[in-house]
Formats: C-alpha cells, structure tokens, sequence
C-alpha cells in the first residue's frame, strides 16, 4: 500500500503544430518517462496530438481524422503501463468539433471529455472551431470501442482507495462557472487539466494562484500540463507551465520555457479527511457518468518533500508577516475579553522561559492598544525548589523593561508546608513533589488576581495541550490563555521576530537569552545551578511533535503513514528508532491527556489546528486508543 499517496505527472511534450504522427511519437515518450517515475497519472495538454494553434486546419478532415488514428495509436502504447494519460486532441462527433481529453489506460479508451468554457476573445479563436461540450454523457464508438463521451465523466479507481479522477480543458477553470464544482461535488479528488495558456507578462503569477485556490477551494488534488514549445508563435509564446497543487499549495512546477514533465504525489487521504471535516461536499446532482478501471495499489518511493515545521513559513518575509498577525491576533483577544468585563488589571506568571515571555509581550501590546498603562500588568515571579539565576534574572529584566509591575512571590515555605500537611516526604521528587509547585503558584496568581480586580492570563502553548503537559488545576488554569493556539515551534519564531524587531537592545538581548535556554518547568533543584529538568528529554522534541500534531489534527493520519512521512521528513535529523519512540508517546499522551483539554480556559485559535473543545477538538476524554496502538505496535525502527 501506497499510505493514501497518488504518483502523478504534468508533461509538455516538443510538438511540430498539425503533425500528429511526429506528435504522438513525443506524447508516447513522456508515456514512457512517466512510467518509468512509477506514475499512476500522466496529464499532457490541451490538443496536444495535433497543437493549439492550428488554426483553421482544424476545419480540415484530414487533421481531424489523423488525430483520432493517432489517439488509437496512443491508446495501444499504453498497454502495459498501469498508467492512466490524458491527453487534447480535436473530436468530432456528429459533424461537430469538440476540443477534446481523452483518458486512456491499459490500451483502452476509458472517455473522452469534452471542454464546458470556450474561450473566442483576443488571441482565442475556439468558437471559429469548437462547440461547448454537452454535460450528459452519450456513448460512442472509437476506433471499436463503446465510450461515454461529454463533459460531467468521473474515472475511479478500484484498486486505489479514493482516486478519482475528473477532467477540465483550459479555460474550464479560468471562466466564471467551473465543471471543477460539480466533479468535486460528485467525488472528484484529483482535477486533471489540460491547458494551451500563452505566456504574458505576469500571467505565470496569476496562473499559479489560480491553481493554488482551485485546489483549496475543491480540497483537491489539481494537475495541469499546459503546452509550450513547438506551439506556433504567430502571434502568442507557450511556455509550457506545469503545476501539481494539492488543497492550496503547489506541490511542483516546471521552469517556464522548457519543456520538461514534473511528478509529485498528492495526498488522497488529507483530501478525503478535510472534505469529511468540513462536510459540505455532497452534490445534489448525480447525472456524472462513473467509469472504473482496475490498478494496483503499491508503496512506492516520494517525489515530494515534507517540511519538518509544517506551521513555520520557509519564506523570511511571510513568518515575519505571520509572526506579526498572531501577536495581533492573541492582542486582540485579550483587548475583547478586558474590554467587555471592564477590566484594567491582567496578572501573569513570569518564569523566564518561552510561554510566560510571550504572554507578557501579547499582554503588553494588548495595554498599548487599549491605551492602559503597562504598570497595570502584574508580572509574578514565584521561584522554588527548581528555579534558576539564569531563568530568574531574564524574567526580572524583562518585566522590567517592558514596564509592567513585578511582584516577587517565594513559594519555598508554602510548598513545605503544604508537604507537611499532607504528610510528603519532601526527598521525595515525584509527581507530587512537582504538581504542588504548579498548583500553588496557580493559586498565588489567583488571589493577586482576585485582590487587585484583575484576571489571570495562561501562558500554556498548543504542544503543551495536546500532550497534557500541564499540571492540572496548575498551569492549565487562566482566565484567558492567550498562547493556547500556537504549537511551541511556531511560538519560538514570534518571540524572536519580537526580539529581531524590538528597538530596546537590552530587552531583546533578554529575549534571545530567552530563546536559548532549554525548556523546562524548573520543578526539580538544579544540579550545579544549571537547570535539571529539560522538556525535551522527557516528553521528546517539541519540532517532532509539532510534526505530530499537524499530521494527525489538520490531515488525518493514522500512524503508520505518519511514521512513514516523518522519517522522510527528518532523514539525517533522527534515525526511524528516535521517530517511532516519540510517535508511541504522542499517542499515548494524546489519548490519555484530553480529560485536560475537556475544561480549557478560552483562548484565541490563531491557525487551522486548535484543541478548544467548544470547537475544535470534541473528543471523549475516555476514548480508547487500541486501534492506534495495535497499528504502531506493527511498525518497526
């Protein structure tokens, strides 16, 4: 099994405009390249077999009829194959031209689809030629062959779960009413397009975002060949311009005038799981014609990257835009939740790691905008057993510079207190020895809250909550959780694009010390005055998680897939053994820790993956998890 993946292709073959027998020479060599890349989808462009531009030769019978023969002669090479190809050519039917797809497979003919918008404006003359394709499919005889032939065909595959296929020319997705609706409505997952765009200043960048947003639109996988040299340059340029988009990204592309064929696998199972979690695909219009072909589901090598940090833009200039957008995002928020309980006062633990940073800058921001003096935040210390200088210090000067209120509250004494009440050996550095640390300094910042008229603000992050890595009743409890929709890679990127942007030199020297000291909850002594507990090594890292939970939240993956894209993911970073033991303690955790994420505090979804379980994640808290580790127990290292 292939894990839910499809190997497609996009190809512009070399054309010579109305030599249909040197042209399917070309189209039966990128027949053979796409094979040997073990595509199971090879799409090539509109009226490729005789050219685009043939202008009013395609009012001669004899191009018409050389096309069809050809086809046939295609049709034949792709015995053997296991390939499906779509690939243009001009038909007729009923003394009437249709700009035409034909899908082929195994030496048959599957259909022929017929394009739905003609274009007859500027350099496009289709309507001197071609007629609009009829929805309905009709049934006709090529070259021996019963074939539906129309516009509204599906071609679905038996042997590979969710693949299937619908078919656009052109145009059919640049007009005001795209076919592409109907077929995903009708249970399209993958467009194929068949396209003759001419190359005009800019129009590449308007071309890849109408790819884009089809693809996100339909949650489908998109592939669009377009034609390029070889075309008649009378008057326009092809620039053979080929593009894979699966839901909004485009997953490759070919270099513009080079004619090239590009592959990538799309990713059927994230299509189905996000149509299934938005739910409006059902169409109320069955007149699509389901043709089924048989092929072979078989793991086969990527032709696709998997970004380690699936929340973190690679482009500069957008994470600093991101950045910039969350801490409004978390800003505005916090204004709403003061504005209507007519609060002026926020109170916060300041610990001098990553989570309390952010919140004291978000709470900052939030007074600046309100126009609330900052000393109106109450930044609280509360150091203990496993409190460092460095982490102290850093959250001292920060608080400082920002010009909120520092309070500084030991809890060494009600936390001793609080063991010999309860009879705790305090030697004794287990889950209590820790969770009472968390749980009072939840209280202190509580009764601050209560005796100033102010509310508490959470720092805990998104990683945090997903693997209940919270003290429950301690850390897990705020008035208001400004940082609970953002995972802990992406939380780093906003506190540095903070520190890269702060005019203040010695804040942000605090903050990017900040950044560099390992994570940790400091509820152990150090050793040696170094922090003695690190996150990390005890919950795994946060960037694999991170991968963990886009993986399973946004797309759906069950384990042994995502065991799979991670360790494509993170080849040369962990070896397979690293991957899979953090994999089994992200189920696990993730299963037994919902009953805190059942009763979160509001916070502001700032992405497309959230745990809120007003909304987001409505999960049972006593949800089994056997059918998730009975799967990894089947993997190996």
């Amino acid at each position: 099994m292939n894990d839910g993946f499809l190997k497609v292709c996009a190809a512009t073959p070399t054309i010579a405009v109305a030599d249909c027998i040197k042209n399917s020479a070309e189209i039966c060599k990128r027949i053979e390249e796409a094979s040997a890349k073990k595509a199971s989808l090879l799409v090539l462009p509109e009226l490729c077999i005789t050219g685009y531009t043939c202008g009013d030769l395609f009012l001669q019978k004899t191009l018409v009829r050389a096309a069809t023969e050809q086809l046939l002669m295609i049709r034949d090479f792709t015995a053997g194959k296991k390939l499906v190809v779509v690939v243009g050519l001009p038909f007729e039917y009923n003394a009437t031209l249709y700009n035409a797809a034909a899908v082929l497979y195994e030496g048959k003919i599957l259909g022929i689809v017929s394009k739905s918008n003609i274009r007859n404006h500027a350099e496009f003359s289709e309507g001197r030629y071609f007629v609009q394709g009829h929805r309905r499919a009709v049934d006709i005889n090529v070259g021996g062959e019963i074939v539906p032939f129309g516009t509204d065909i599906l071609f679905k595959c038996r042997g590979i779960d969710d693949f299937t296929l619908a078919v656009e020319v052109c145009a059919d997705v640049w007009g005001p009413v795209q076919p592409g609706v109907r077929h995903a409505l009708a249970g399209a997952t993958v467009i194929a397009n068949l396209s003759a765009s001419n190359e005009l200043v800019g129009k590449d960048e308007y071309r890849t975002n109408l790819i884009k947003v089809e693809s996100a639109r339909l949650v489908c996988g998109y592939v669009y060949a377009d034609a390029g040299e070889g075309e008649s340059t009378t008057d326009v340029v092809f620039a053979g311009h080929n593009m894979i988009a699966e839901r909004g990204t485009i997953l490759a592309e070919t270099e513009k005038y080079n004619n090239g064929l590009v592959v990538s696998d799309i990713d059927l199972d994230s299509i189905v799981s996000e149509r299934r979690r938005q739910g409006v695909f059902v169409s109320e219009d069955c007149s699509h014609r389901i043709v089924e072909f048989d092929m072979q589901d078989e793991e086969k090598e990527f032709d696709r990257s998997f970004p380690v940090s699936p929340f973190i833009p690679t482009d500069k200039e957008k994470l600093a835009a991101r950045c910039e957008d969350i801490l409004m995002l978390q800003a505005m928020g916090l204004k709403k939740r003061l504005s209507h309980i007519g609060c002026k006062t926020v109170v916060l633990g300041i610990s001098g790691g990553l989570d309390s940073t952010l919140a004291l800058l978000v709470a900052a921001k939030t007074f600046d905008i309100l126009g609330l003096p900052r000393e109106n935040i109450i930044a609280v210390t509360m150091p203990c057993f496993g409190t460092s200088d460095r982490t102290f210090n850093n959250a001292v000067a920060m608080t400082n510079k920002l010009g909120a209120t520092l309070r500084e509250v030991r809890i060494n004494k009600s936390v001793e207190q609080h063991f010999e009440d309860i009879g705790h050996d305090i030697n004794k550095h287990d889950l209590t020895y820790e969770n009472a640390q968390a749980r009072e300094r939840t209280q202190v910042l509580m009764d601050i809250a209560g005796d100033v008229g102010g509310i508490v603000v959470g720092t805990g992050d998104l990683s945090e909550l997903v693997l209940g890595w919270a003290t429950y009743n301690g850390d897990h409890m705020s008035m208001y959780g400004v940082n609970a929709g953002i995972p802990k890679t992406l939380l780093k990127h906003i506190v540095r694009y903070f520190a890269d942007t702060c005019k203040d030199e010695e804040l942000a020297a605090v903050l990017y010390d900040v950044l560099d000291t390992p994570v940790s909850p400091e509820l152990l002594p150090p050793k040696d005055g170094e922090i003695n507990q690190k996150t990390e090594d005890i919950v795994g890292p946060y960037e694999l998680h991170d991968f963990f939970i886009y993986h399973v939240l946004k797309l759906g993956y069950n384990p042994k897939k995502l065991y799979r894209v991670a360790k494509a993911a993170f080849a040369g970073i962990y070896d397979s053994a690293t991957v899979l033991k953090w994999l089994n303690t992200f189920f696990r955790r993730f299963f037994t820790q919902q009953f805190k994420r059942s009763c979160l505090p509001d916070g502001p979804k700032v992405g497309s993956v959230g745990v809120s379980p007003r909304g987001d994640l409505k999960m049972p808290s006593d949800a089994s998890m056997n059918l998730w580790l009975s799967e990894l127990e089947t993997l190996k290292p």
